[in-house]
């Protein structure tokens, strides 16, 4: 499953690159822009301001999906290709593993690309796609494993920026005041929007908790989250275009009634079988009446 997602992702990206070659889009200057010397609050500044990223943004939606969804189209307006899909292509039966895979990077600088398994936690999706994100600005591509953490030095340095980019220091003593750390774990998780494990480290970070509090709090955090994933996954989108990638989907539907693209050539890519189903994922994308 985890090959054919791959090999699928490929073809997609492939075409995107000519597609906007043909139409004009510059290159993304930002895809290896940063390498594992530089300090990760650095480069987790720098994403956010070539993303639009704020954490008062984030701060003010009320729900994980809410913010996910926001997180993913800050990076599409970039020029990022983000999809987020618990399945193979459309194929509702052929399911994703979150314990095999979390996601993986495809860099490149006319079509960086970025997938995310919607199976696992809406937390970890965040996570996820933030760590990518990093692989993305190091112009390397990379598969996520589902370990918390890795020891190869450059998944260290991309989980290190990751949560920079979702839980900066300066922002995280700001929402944490003068409450107990201990005692705001929960609440920190959910006004960030990512887990507890990594709230955890954060806070250890910053020096709020020792570490013997990290381990202790930390070991059970992760056994708790990993057994909460195990039983609420299912794909975050509900939509065909947001597995795609709403940037993807839009450009090959108006390529195909242009005429640029065979209509069967975008049913493959698009995943999809028939002319019915690909009229209404126009709709949807508002290309259509």
């Amino acid at each position: 499953n985890l090959l054919d997602v791959v090999y699928l992702c490929q073809l997609r990206q492939a075409w995107y690159q000519e597609y906007a070659k043909s139409i004009g889009e510059e290159s993304r200057t930002f895809v290896g822009s940063a390498k594992t010397s530089y300090a990760p609050f650095r480069v987790a500044e720098a994403m956010r301001k070539q993303l639009g990223l704020t954490i008062a943004q984030r701060l003010q939606c009320r729900t994980w999906e809410e913010a996910l969804r926001q997180f993913v189209d800050k990076a599409e307006n970039a020029g990022i290709l983000v999809m987020i899909s618990g399945v193979v292509g459309s194929n509702n039966r052929r399911k994703l593993d979150p314990n095999e895979f979390r996601g993986f990077a495809m860099a490149d600088k006319m079509a960086p690309l970025v997938f995310t398994n919607a199976a696992d936690t809406k937390a970890a999706q965040m996570f996820t796609l933030a760590h990518e994100l990093a692989h993305i600005w190091l112009g390397q591509s990379a598969l996520s494993d589902p370990l918390p953490v890795s020891a190869h030095k450059v998944e260290v340095w991309c989980n290190r920026v990751a949560a920079e980019l979702l839980v900066p220091l300066a922002a995280l003593k700001t929402e944490l005041g003068n409450e107990d750390p201990h005692q705001a774990v929960a609440r920190l998780a959910k006004a960030f929007k990512v887990s507890t494990p990594v709230i955890l480290r954060r806070l250890l970070d910053a020096r709020a908790i020792p570490r013997t509090s990290f381990e202790r709090m930390y070991d059970a955090e992760v056994r708790r989250f990993a057994a909460r994933a195990r039983s609420s996954g299912g794909d975050f989108y509900l939509t065909q275009a947001a597995r795609l990638s709403r940037r993807f989907a839009l450009a090959i539907i108006t390529s195909t009634l242009e005429g640029q693209t065979l209509f069967r050539d975008a049913l493959y890519l698009l995943g999809i079988r028939t002319e019915r189903t690909f009229r209404e994922l126009g709709r949807e994308l508002q290309v259509l009446p």
